[in-house]
């Protein structure tokens, strides 16, 4: 039993049991593209019958996570499939426990609030659009939150944390922003704000009425 009930793997070089950061992303995107499918499915439909289907899958992945072995987690399972042919991003095991321990404690009240219960509570929403920018942070930037708490609450180095961010003094010249490229970014960030508001302020009536009408596709069959 002890050859399945174990978290990290013990690779050589390295002191502490470790988790492949490529998988741990990919299975964070395919988690957060199910979860977007979900909410907006919810939001928009008002169907949830999705969303229960995806946080039950959601805790008993993050259930095998942390209490089994990360290696039989179905999104692990299928991350180490994408990512099979890249090398290997070690990171440490324990901070990375402690960081989808958080995932887990979401979801097991999600799962009693949406699947067991069936309650409409804003309770519910709060605590997807965490999940989703948890899952967004890691897997679009590499960003484990769970692991800077994991640092702040045990005062300790955390070993071999993603990115080298543990190891690193300091930012190399090209990954440095200038001024003009925070230029850039801030005016081209306001320009589609304004445009987004005067867009909304400018919209009379539905949307249909500011599109041209196909034939047999609007009211009115106009």
């Amino acid at each position: 039993m002890n050859n399945y009930l174990y978290f990290g793997e013990k690779v050589e070089g390295y002191g502490v049991a470790v988790i492949n950061e490529r998988e741990a992303r990919a299975a964070a995107g395919i988690l957060f593209f199910l979860g977007m499918v979900s909410f907006f499915n919810a939001y928009l439909l008002h169907d949830f019958r999705f969303t229960q289907v995806f946080v039950t899958l959601f805790m008993v992945d993050f259930i095998v996570r942390v209490l089994i072995n990360p290696k039989y987690a179905p999104t692990l399972i299928l991350g180490r499939f994408f990512t099979s042919n890249q090398k290997p991003e070690y990171v440490g095991a324990k901070q990375k426990r402690f960081a989808w321990s958080i995932g887990l404690f979401l979801s097991v009240p999600m799962f009693f609030i949406i699947v067991v219960f069936e309650y409409m509570t804003p309770i519910k929403i709060a605590v997807c659009i965490v999940c989703l920018l948890l899952l967004f942070a890691e897997t679009a930037f590499g960003i484990c939150i769970g692991c800077k708490i994991y640092r702040l609450m045990y005062q300790e180095d955390a070993q071999y944390c993603p990115g080298s961010v543990c190891e690193m003094n300091g930012k190399e010249e090209i990954q440095k922003i200038s001024t003009f490229q925070w230029t850039i970014l801030i005016v081209v960030l306001l320009t589609t704000v304004w445009i987004t508001v005067q867009q909304f302020e400018g919209t009379s009536g539905s949307s249909t009425s500011m599109m041209k009408c196909q034939s047999g596709k609007c009211g009115g069959g106009q």
